[in-house]
C-alpha cells in the first residue's frame, strides 16, 4: 500500500497506519482521508492483520480538520468533507478488528474525533486532546459531539455523571 499522506507498516499481526503530514500537523484534508478509507477497508479485509493501530508522524496525531483547505470550499464542498469524515469514522468503528488510537502529541478536533472512534486509546504524556472548534463557533463536523458524550457520559443538573443514553 503506497500513500501520500499516510505510511503503513505490517510487523507480524499488526499493522501501524500513520497520518504523514508532519509540515501540517496531521491535519485532515481530502486526500488523506480518502486514503485512510481505502488503507481501512484494505486493513479490515485483510486475514494476516488482527489489530490496526493509528498514529500521527511527528509531534501530532492529528491537529484537526485542514483548515486552510476547508476555508476555500463552498457549502457543497464542506457537506462532502463532513460526509468523507463520518464515513472513515463509521468504517474505523466497524472494523471486525481492534482499532488503536496512539496518541502522541496535538488530537484537536477531527484528530480527536477520529481518536474516539478507534476502540481504545493509547495517550502520551503530551498529548493535547480537545475540540477546539466550539471556540470559532462552529461544531465538531466528524460526529464528535455525540461520541464524546457516549465516552465520558453526560452530567445532570446537579453536576453528577450520568448516562448518555
Amino acid at each position: 500500500m503506497k500513500y501520500q499522506n499516510l505510511t503503513v507498516e505490517k510487523e507480524e499481526k499488526i499493522a501501524v497506519v500513520s497520518i504523514d503530514r508532519p509540515k501540517f500537523l496531521n491535519a485532515l484534508n481530502t486526500e488523506t482521508l480518502r486514503e485512510l478509507e481505502d488503507c481501512l477497508k484494505a486493513l479490515s479485509e485483510d486475514p494476516a492483520v488482527r489489530v490496526v493501530l493509528i498514529t500521527g508522524k511527528g509531534k501530532s496525531f492529528v491537529a484537526g480538520a485542514d483548515v486552510k483547505e476547508m476555508y476555500g470550499m463552498n457549502e457543497r464542498e464542506a457537506f462532502h468533507f463532513s460526509l468523507l469524515g463520518h464515513r472513515v469514522l463509521e468504517l474505523i468503528q466497524e472494523i471486525d478488528k481492534p482499532v488503536i488510537a496512539v496518541v502522541n502529541g496535538f488530537a484537536l478536533g477531527g484528530g480527536l474525533e477520529l481518536a474516539m472512534a478507534c476502540d481504545l486509546i493509547i495517550a502520551s504524556e503530551k498529548a493535547k486532546l480537545g475540540l477546539p472548534e466550539v471556540n470559532l463557533g462552529v461544531f465538531p463536523g466528524f460526529g464528535g459531539t455525540q461520541r464524546l458524550a457516549r465516552l465520558v457520559g453526560m452530567r445532570d443538573r446537579a453536576g453528577q455523571s450520568g448516562s448518555a443514553g
